[in-house]
């Protein structure tokens, strides 16, 4: 797909001053210049044209908030000063994999002051001797160059923070209705008080305590019938050995 079918794309039927953040990689510019992008684009802060090979910058629109530009795997060779005219503010620049080969070629960076993180990985100038201390002399601005400044401490990964940020305004929902749908299951087992929630031989508690009453009232039920029937017994008896008695005294008359 050509860059301005893909910007198109990307649009989705907004207005091009609605647009903060701009993703055309592995389009393809058929000029060789930027294609489809206007000076409309008044609040785009992140562009990536990645591998849309890019020989020029000459046609960059002016994007004044732009700060994170990423231009790798293209054809570019210097002639940057367009940079500093049209995205003044540009905080991190991306050049990695162009055919950037000496010093002179990246001079003009020096006007963009706001510059904070260039990368120039895969370039042949990283080939050159003292090429990072040439590169922050050049552009004292400059503090991570390929992701490491002077001290070779490794610059803060500001893709993750925004691949968190990202997370928490859009991935939030699930994991609180996930919670939500916990916290219901857990009302609807522990209704009026929440008093069930233990169990015991696969019984709720307070379930197992009302078998336990049922079993001691009948215990007792069947132990007043046995009285009962003993008492019953215990009368016949007696009344058999009276009659036993009564015709032993008519035997003897």
């Amino acid at each position: 797909m050509d860059m301005k079918k893909r910007i198109m794309v990307e649009l989705r039927n907004r207005d091009p001053a609605e647009v903060a953040e701009m993703v055309v990689n592995n389009s393809r510019s058929l000029s060789g210049e930027v294609e489809g992008l206007s000076d409309k684009f008044v609040e785009l802060e992140v562009l990536r044209m990645i591998n849309v090979g890019l020989n020029s910058l000459a046609k960059m629109p002016s994007l004044p908030k732009l700060r994170k530009l990423e231009l790798s795997e293209n054809n570019l060779s210097g002639s940057f000063e367009t940079l500093s005219e049209k995205c003044p503010n540009l905080i991190y620049l991306n050049l990695s994999s162009n055919k950037i080969k000496e010093l002179s070629n990246v001079e003009a960076l020096q006007n963009l002051k706001s510059l904070q993180s260039l990368d120039l990985l895969n370039c042949e100038i990283t080939s050159l001797e003292d090429y990072r201390d040439s590169v922050f002399e050049l552009l004292p601005q400059v503090t991570y160059l390929d992701g490491f400044d002077q001290e070779e401490n490794e610059a803060p990964d500001s893709e993750a923070d925004d691949d968190e940020d990202e997370d928490g305004e859009d991935g939030a929902g699930p994991t609180g209705d996930y919670d939500d749908e916990d916290d219901e299951d857990d009302d609807e087992d522990g209704e009026e008080g929440g008093e069930v929630g233990l169990t015991v031989g696969g019984k709720r508690a307070t379930q197992q305590d009302e078998d336990d009453e049922d079993d001691e009232d009948d215990y007792g039920d069947e132990e007043e019938e046995e009285d009962e029937r003993a008492d019953v017994q215990g009368q016949k008896r007696k009344r058999d050995a009276d009659d036993d008695g009564d015709d032993d005294e008519d035997d003897d008359d």
